[in-house]
């Protein structure tokens, strides 16, 4: 069976779906893998060390579509890219069904098989192929690491001759898995941290980690049956307000990691809320190009506000291309070896398989 990948625009995305440790297990799978040449090259890569495994490798994309019956992915295909493919094929990535849902159903309509991995149900069979968490752990810690960069003072408490320095003060907004990440993460490097989540369940997972939980008092669960946080009330954003007031008087960095599946992130840091952080503060929101968590964010941007930086981040696992690569492609081929029977060379796309039914494109 022919399985195959092809580049990504690397103006917006740097990782790649298929590293040679991963390239080993399809072919030991059985599968005859065509990569298009240089395909790993800018991650330190070289097509001999691919070729090595049994890669084969054309300069030409187009044919490498044609005479594939699989097709793995970061993210969608260009639209030139898209007109190669044809009836029963399979295309396999994070697709962004919410987003593109005109391109996906184009691609339906021409009868091509198309998986979107971020639509996984959040089962534990799944958690091998959950490309959404992966990338989510990198994400918190990388958040950190670049907010902690742009806070012009120490992080942790010192003890000097000439006096104390107190530990910066980390709020975390959001404790899904980038949120306890960046907990986990501001705890190590000294901080002080702090963490909110209308998910009443995660209140013990940011104990565990060595944060102090905040809720709104008398506070449902707002969390849906798959465990993700779901659109809260306007009673319950008021006392959300009121309970931010005094939390942002206090804390010196906010990371900002609330989402909502197929909807806007939520905006739980207004213009009000956000002014009243002190000069020198930080606010890093990972939700920004999803709309953002906080007023001012905008996606690739620093923007200033009374002294306080909110930065809105675009693209960050194109600055951890090579750690995030690993674990996508380790993902993505745990999907795979789900879907194929090695003994009959063939895919089964057998919809009374959870993992199946929720990730192929059906209705959008």
């Amino acid at each position: 069976m022919n399985l195959a990948s092809i580049s990504e625009n690397r103006d917006i995305e740097k990782r790649i779906a298929i590293t040679p440790e991963i390239a080993k297990k399809y072919i030991s799978l059985g599968f005859n893998l065509t990569l298009p040449n240089n395909y790993g090259t800018y991650l330190g890569f070289t097509d001999e060390e691919y070729k090595n495994l049994g890669v084969n490798f054309s300069d030409n994309e187009e044919e490498i579509i044609k005479n594939s019956e699989i097709v793995i992915q970061l993210g969608l295909p260009v639209e030139e890219k898209l007109s190669f493919f044809k009836e029963n094929q399979t295309l396999i990535g994070s697709l962004n069904a919410f987003v593109n849902k005109e391109k996906l159903e184009n691609l339906k309509s021409k009868k091509i098989n198309c998986f979107s991995l971020e639509l996984l149900p959040r089962i534990t069979r799944a958690q091998s192929m959950d490309i959404l968490s992966s990338q989510a752990n990198l994400a918190g810690y990388k958040a950190v690491v670049e907010a902690f960069q742009v806070y012009e003072r120490a992080i942790p408490m010192m003890m000097t001759a000439a006096g104390t320095i107190p530990a910066a003060k980390v709020l975390v907004v959001g404790a899904g898995v980038a949120g306890l990440q960046a907990i986990a993460t501001a705890k190590r490097m000294g901080a002080v941290v702090f963490a909110t989540d209308v998910r009443m369940a995660s209140k013990e997972q940011v104990e565990s980690l060595g944060g102090k939980f905040l809720t709104v008092d008398e506070s449902e669960n707002m969390e849906t049956s798959g465990g993700y946080a779901k659109e809260v009330g306007e009673d319950y954003k008021k006392k959300q307000a009121l309970m931010m007031q005094e939390a942002l008087k206090k804390n010196d960095i906010v990371i900002c990691t609330a989402l909502i599946p197929g909807k806007p992130a939520p905006k739980i840091l207004t213009e009000h809320l956000v002014k009243l952080m002190k000069p020198g503060s930080v606010i890093y929101d990972l939700a920004a190009e999803q709309g953002g968590n906080s007023a001012f964010s905008e996606p690739g941007k620093i923007i200033v506000i009374d002294g306080i930086k909110v930065i809105g981040v675009k693209s960050l696992m194109n600055r951890l291309p090579l750690t995030a690569s690993s674990l996508y492609a380790k993902n993505l081929f745990s999907f795979i070896r789900n879907l194929y029977s090695k003994e009959k060379k063939d895919f089964n796309i057998n919809l009374e398989d959870e993992i199946i039914n929720k990730t192929l494109i059906k209705e959008i």
